[in-house]
């Protein structure tokens, strides 16, 4: 045996070894991708509620410094947290309806304005020509929804019945999360070998506080991005202001994908309401506001710590809409930030004597949780 692999080139043997062991991580990551999306109805919900944990938890903190029980204090953040979600929703879809007429006797103009260029135009196309594709689009949308009313009421039926399932599942696991999370993560560093377990303890705490300070950055930097171009495109007098800077704040939370989609839509927004030179003006207001968030914001607030290259970022966020959709996007940057982390820290030989104690998180209290007794620093 040993005479026939003297025979082997060492870079073949080397590359064999590799190609085995590349070969066995890969069907370790196959299955866990499929038992993962087999309970992305559980796993979803859990790691939704792990980000608005890591958004909501400094406060929950903040009210137990000033001697607020703990159940008081989370039970304070979810439910002022629940009512300006809702304030905000219902105040973007009463400005939404509200500014829908307007929208629509603009566009019929800008159609019109269209109509006159195409028979008027270079294009010299006649009456009896435009008609007939009107005709046909109108016949060709009519059909497809006629052929599918009875299994997209059925869908939307089903689909709106998870999604409220799932719904109610995030803030029961975010109780939880806010609640009681110091002891949910030392019950699940038991499983790990005692020579490993403070090394570990001390990567996750660093992993966690890598996504408490993402998720505040991202929601700044969020921030900015809507009021800098909301006031620009009200500027320019586009309509739907406080919807399209809604948008631009959501889109926010997916990186650079995100920015550029909501950023278009105003773009489009204000060509069909207002013409070419206000989109013009409202474009170069997205691209200014977008090289502020990428050159000043995002360095300055997401620090070292969670510091990613922006091709790990759209490599990121492509691989999460191919595996998962606009939930993958969401989730693909801030499990990058936990890993990138948490990898460090196991890496680190600096990290192997410090005590997680020392160590900030996003965690309101690290002892048993007893509501009548301030924390103790």
């Amino acid at each position: 045996m040993a005479s026939t692999e003297s025979h082997i080139p060492r870079a073949l043997r080397i590359a064999a070894a590799f190609a085995w062991r590349l070969v066995v991580i890969a069907a370790a990551l196959w299955v866990i991708g499929r038992v993962v999306g087999f309970l992305s109805s559980v796993v979803v919900p859990l790691a939704i509620a792990l980000l608005l944990a890591a958004l909501l938890a400094p406060a929950v903190r903040s009210l137990i410094h000033i001697n607020v029980p703990r159940g008081l204090s989370v039970a304070t953040v979810l439910v002022g947290g629940l009512a300006v979600l809702v304030g905000l929703l219902t105040f973007v879809v009463s400005n939404f309806v509200d500014g829908l007429p307007a929208l629509r006797d603009q566009l019929s103009r800008s159609i019109d304005t269209i109509t006159n260029w195409l028979t008027n135009g270079p294009l010299h196309l006649s009456d009896d020509q435009l008609r007939d594709f009107s005709n046909r689009l109108v016949k060709a949308i009519t059909e497809s929804q006629g052929s599918s009313v009875t299994t997209g009421a059925i869908t939307t039926a089903t689909t709106i019945g998870e999604a409220l399932a799932q719904i109610v599942l995030v803030l029961f696991v975010l109780i939880f999360f806010l609640y009681d999370g110091g002891n949910i993560w030392r019950f699940l560093i038991r499983a790990v070998p005692n020579g490993t377990r403070n090394r570990i303890d001390v990567a996750g705490r660093r992993g966690l506080a890598a996504l408490v300070s993402y998720v505040r950055a991202t929601v700044a930097v969020a921030t900015v991005d809507a009021v800098g171009i909301g006031v620009g495109i009200w500027i320019v007098g586009v309509p739907l202001v406080i919807p399209l800077a809604t948008l631009v704040f959501l889109g926010a939370f997916v990186p650079i994908v995100g920015a550029v989609v909501a950023g278009g839509v105003a773009v489009l927004i204000a060509l069909v309401a207002n013409g070419p030179i206000p989109a013009l003006i409202v474009l170069g207001i997205v691209i200014a506001v977008q090289q502020l968030e990428g050159h000043v914001l995002q360095p300055l607030l997401l620090g070292r710590a969670v510091k990613l290259h922006p091709l790990a970022v759209v490599l990121a966020i492509a691989t999460g809409v191919v595996t998962a959709g606009i939930i993958g996007a969401l989730l693909a940057v801030p499990l990058l930030a936990v890993l990138n982390s948490g990898i460090r820290s196991l890496l680190s030989p600096a990290d192997e004597h410090v005590d997680p104690a020392e160590v900030v998180t996003s965690q309101p209290e690290e002892t048993a949780p007893v509501d009548d007794q301030p924390p103790q620093d």
